[in-house]
């Protein structure tokens, strides 16, 4: 899954305390980089001239970037968008960077990001300044540096050669755990949980998790049928794609887009 990210950036130089700006990004280690080095550097006119800058957080797991650049656009214009109605402006003597973590919760409680399996990616090192009210539950925050690692390219095997011993038996495929018939196609949804051998169709799963809300079209979480652990249907379906943990991933480490520099 491509990322895509809508950035809060903080200035760091003493004459422009408190300076923020939004952006979205695929990649925020280069594109600090290009704010901290200027229009010449492919850095925006509002941020040129007022560095160096730092990435306070990003969030992520947006499905499209018309998605994202939306939520962009409320996070700049919140007085103006319709998915804040009510959004106050400004209040006197308040900090741009405070104004703008002050925002960051309602836009993540507003339709339609409030469905989506998003994630807010601390950069800044504690102490960080609370955010209120808290995030939705099924928001996963997380603390840190660096974006998502990127999985490596998977390697084409080649066949093994044939041999004379003859061919082991097909291990039949598990049963859905709310039909009860064989998971074949697609392959199964399976609780992160190690010992739960949970498995389930999609369309199976979800409208049982969607029982509590039968007006939505997808759900944020529920239960386990078989462990009744507590599941984030936006973590169930990256499990599913492959995508799993950044942290389980292979690969090189990342470069911290907090500390990028020119």
């Amino acid at each position: 899954m491509a990322l895509r990210a809508v950035y809060l950036l903080r200035s760091a130089h003493p004459r422009h305390g408190g300076r923020c700006y939004v952006g979205f990004t695929r990649d925020p280690g280069r594109r600090l980089r290009q704010h901290n080095g200027g229009r010449g550097r492919g850095g925006a006119r509002r941020t040129s001239g007022r560095g160096p800058w730092e990435m306070e957080l990003y969030v992520y797991g947006f499905p499209s970037d018309v998605a994202a650049l939306r939520f962009e656009w409320a996070w700049q214009h919140p007085v103006a968008s319709r998915r804040l109605p009510g959004a106050s402006p400004r209040r006197p003597r308040e900090r741009p960077i405070a104004f703008a973590l002050r925002l960051l919760p309602r836009l993540l409680r507003a339709p339609p990001w409030c469905r989506l399996p998003l994630r807010l990616r601390w950069l800044r090192p504690p102490p960080r300044p609370p955010l209120r009210p808290a995030p939705p539950p099924h928001v996963v925050v997380e603390e840190r540096a660096g974006p998502p690692r990127p999985r490596p390219p998977r390697r084409r095997r080649r066949p093994a050669p044939a041999a004379d011993t003859p061919p082991e038996e097909a291990t039949p495929p598990p049963a859905c755990d709310v039909c009860g018939e064989p998971a074949l196609a697609p392959p199964p949804l399976r609780c992160p949980r190690p010992r739960c051998p949970m498995a389930a169709h999609p369309r199976c799963l979800a409208p049982l998790l969607l029982r509590a809300e039968p007006r939505q079209l997808l759900p944020l979480g529920g239960a386990c049928p078989r462990c009744h652990a507590p599941l984030l249907w936006g973590e169930l379906i990256r499990r599913h794609r492959g995508e799993g943990d950044d942290d389980a991933e292979e690969g090189a480490e990342p470069e911290d887009p907090a500390q990028a520099t020119t």
